[in-house]
């Protein structure tokens, strides 16, 4: 349900609005009639466990990392700074 309430009655009674907006009201913050905020209650829940909960993602199966293969780090012949420069001409 949306409410309006003008600035100086969400100031005067914050607690009260904070509560609405907790239990699932949009409240609309006017300035002399004028929509300048809404004010929505947060879901407890994090981004990633809403994504799991409605099965767009999950977690994975091992905890362990990916090793490297064992091949050496690449190593540039000349510092990248040079290569950047050279790349920006």
């Amino acid at each position: 349900m949306d409410v309006d309430v003008a600035v100086t009655e969400f100031r005067a009674r914050l607690s009260h609005w904070l509560d609405r907006a907790r239990n699932g009201d949009e409240v609309v913050v006017t300035d002399r009639g004028v929509p300048v905020a809404r004010i929505l209650g947060i879901d407890g829940a994090t981004t990633i466990e809403t994504l799991q909960q409605r099965g767009i993602v999950a977690r994975p199966t091992r905890q362990d990392r990916p090793k490297a293969t064992g091949r050496p780090r690449p190593r540039s012949r000349r510092p990248v700074s040079d290569l950047v420069s050279e790349q920006r001409r």
